[in-house]
């Protein structure tokens, strides 16, 4: 395919920055969308010319993609909070994105979604034509999400624009800046081999590589089907399992509860009580999903690929070691979570979670990982 020129929003992101590598490493002409100019620095080495601005600004998005063959729109807010916010970002953001496509006839945009706005599956992974429910999930990011999908497509079909979506599920990996800390899907692993960690929750989902991710996003612009949406997904695993795959690669082994997911509503109840708490319900609610997917619409049109999880999770976690042993936490302040780790560090030391392996066997179920 011959070099296009092209705008991704959200560019110095985590996603964003490997779709813009990508982007740049097959010859495009790359204008790299940013809000915080001190984020340009995780774009260093590539050669791109940077576009600043606002997503919810129409003038200023119209000006980023004049002339260009397509838009990725990785732009988004990841969390619950702000709100309203979450809202404006993740469901007015595609909306103006198509209309300035459409304003300055490009041609083609490339949403990236989530996993999550596909809406849980039902006992088995499931797929794009999964239904959502009418009311929502309940959650404030992957409704935004969801809403943000409809957005852009409606409007895609009724200015001409080819809106093509992309779904990643929960994504690992190595940022394109390695001297970074680690994004908000990556800190479970960070957590876990620093011994901030002391749960996760009794569930499954889909974990991928953000380099697969990125790879995704450029066949979609390809070969993606206009007004379908594809999920860029790896492997289902409970969160547990991933836990035990960080132990073994890193060999730090830290206990670790697994909790049922059903917890989730105690901690609904506790905040509408008023009363504080270590994580939020919808943090809870989305950990405790059953979030498991498959890819096989991205493979059979687009010829995705993902790579085996075991090599993901080598990587993130060899990163995350070089951070540690270059001191980039040693300033890191205590919290909630860090403390009731550190509790449960002890607790295991003199020998006092040893009942919870018969009682595995006993309730078929898991109760500690990391071992």
């Amino acid at each position: 395919m011959p070099a296009q020129d092209v705008l991704v929003t959200g560019a110095t992101g985590f996603v964003g920055a490997h779709v813009t590598r990508a982007l740049v490493e097959r010859g495009d002409a790359v204008r790299a969308g940013y809000r915080n100019p001190e984020r340009l620095d995780r774009l260093a080495g590539l050669e791109v010319e940077p576009v600043g601005g606002d997503v919810l600004d129409m003038n200023a998005m119209r000006k980023a993609m004049r002339g260009c063959d397509v838009v990725f729109h990785v732009a988004g807010m990841v969390g619950s909070s702000p709100v309203g916010k979450v809202w404006e970002m993740n469901q007015r953001g595609p909306l103006v994105a198509v209309e300035a496509a459409a304003l300055e006839d490009v041609p083609r945009v490339v949403l990236t979604s989530t996993i999550s706005a596909v809406g849980t599956a039902d006992g088995a992974p499931a797929d794009e034509e999964n239904p959502y429910p009418e009311e929502g999930l309940g959650l404030v990011y992957a409704d935004a999400k969801r809403g943000g999908e409809r957005e852009a497509l409606a409007a895609g079909e009724r200015l001409g624009i080819e809106v093509v979506v992309v779904n990643p599920a929960y994504v690992l990996g190595v940022p394109v800046d390695r001297s970074q800390p680690g994004e908000t899907s990556t800190r479970i692993v960070g957590n876990y081999l620093r011994g901030r960690l002391p749960a996760v929750l009794d569930a499954a989902i889909n974990f991928v590589d953000v380099a697969d991710v990125a790879t995704g996003h450029l066949q979609a612009a390809d070969r993606g089907r206009a007004g379908e949406r594809y999920i860029l997904g790896g492997h289902n695993r409970p969160w547990a399992e991933l836990i035990d795959m960080v132990a073994g690669a890193s060999g730090i082994h830290h206990p670790l509860l697994v909790i049922p997911s059903e917890i989730g509503v105690i901690a609904e109840l506790r905040e509408r009580l008023g009363l504080p708490g270590a994580i939020s319900a919808e943090a809870f609610g989305l950990m405790g999903q059953d979030w498991r997917f498959s890819s096989d619409k991205a493979k059979r049109e687009l010829g995705y690929r993902p790579r085996p999880l075991a090599q993901t999770i080598t990587a993130t976690v060899e990163w995350y070691l070089d951070l540690i042993r270059d001191g980039v936490f040693d300033d890191a302040e205590r919290s909630p979570l860090s403390v009731f780790a550190e509790g449960l560090a002890v607790v295991d030391r003199l020998g006092l979670l040893w009942p919870l392996r018969p009682a595995e066997k006993l309730l078929r179920r898991r109760l500690v990982a990391g071992r």
